[in-house]
């Protein structure tokens, strides 16, 4: 077996586990683990230029990313067990709640964008002014989106 078989049949099945574990979406949460390597690495990077390098820092942060996986484990369990109690005992379609999880997971990849280019403004780089208000325009957005009918709804 050549070099691309093996390398089509490796990308096949990873695609095939991804697929089993996270959905049709699940490079999604492929991205948000590189958004949170990246994050971890540009914080690390950002400790160091400035002399402020911790260990029990690091393993904070790496803690606070665990945490924020759980997070988002608990958005999307939580109405998957509400829509099966909807539909064997209730009889009513509670798809919706499926929001929860997507909504949790579009605010969670926002704020790690935005903790990445704020690291690396704090290192000096010059990030583009309209990286920065998009993403507080996309984070207002989602949070409005998340709260509908919450206010004017009612």
């Amino acid at each position: 077996m050549n070099f691309v078989d093996r390398y089509n049949a490796a990308v096949g099945a990873a695609v095939a586990v991804f697929t089993a574990l996270f959905g049709v979406y699940w490079y999604l949460f492929l991205g948000y683990l590189a958004l949170n390597i990246v994050d971890w690495l540009t914080g690390w990077y950002k400790a160091r230029k400035l002399g402020k390098e911790s260990s029990a820092v690091g393993w904070k942060g790496a803690a606070k990313k665990v945490g924020y996986w759980v997070i988002i484990l608990v958005a999307f369990l939580m109405p998957t067990m509400f829509i099966h109690l909807g539909q064997d005992m209730l009889g009513i379609n509670l798809d919706f709640l499926m929001l929860f999880g997507w909504f949790t997971l579009a605010s969670l990849l926002v704020n790690e964008i935005r903790s990445i280019l704020e690291n690396l403004v704090e290192c000096g780089y010059n990030v583009p002014e309209f990286l920065i208000k998009g993403l507080a325009v996309t984070e207002k957005l989602i949070q409005a989106g998340a709260g509908v009918g919450d206010k004017e709804g009612k």
